[in-house]
């Protein structure tokens, strides 16, 4: 099963991710903040790191950075309602996706499918 990590400082939107990845099949471990997500980085394997860019303590772009160093082979995906900070995203994050808010769950979901189709593949 693809393992995501999920870093959204919103309550209602990190729940309502959450219960929307999971219904589509995926294990799905939130955190509130970048600073929470890196130990679980640290200690566990995720497929993908799907972060909000704007949170306290550590931003999304910082928490990808770590991500990088200790867990080369997830894939990031940010998540943002802020047109400049996705566009200065996509120059310092080329490889990573950038869904802006608001989004519908479908839109997520399809996206997360996409970054896995090979592997969902392979897992049939």
């Amino acid at each position: 099963m693809i393992r995501i990590l999920l870093a959204e400082d919103d309550e209602a939107m990190r729940n309502y991710l959450t219960r929307a990845l999971e219904n589509a099949g995926y294990e799905v471990v939130a955190v509130d903040r970048g600073t929470e997500a890196v130990p679980l980085l640290e200690n566990g394997r995720f497929d993908l790191l799907l972060s909000d860019i704007v949170m306290p303590e550590m931003d999304g772009i910082e928490l990808a950075q770590r991500c990088a160093e200790i867990a080369p082979r997830t894939k990031v995906m940010f998540i943002t309602g802020f047109a400049a900070v996705a566009m200065k995203t996509m120059r310092e994050q080329p490889q990573s996706k950038i869904l802006s808010k608001p989004f519908h769950l479908r839109d997520l979901v399809l996206e997360v499918e996409r970054l896995f189709e090979g592997q969902m593949t392979a897992q049939l």
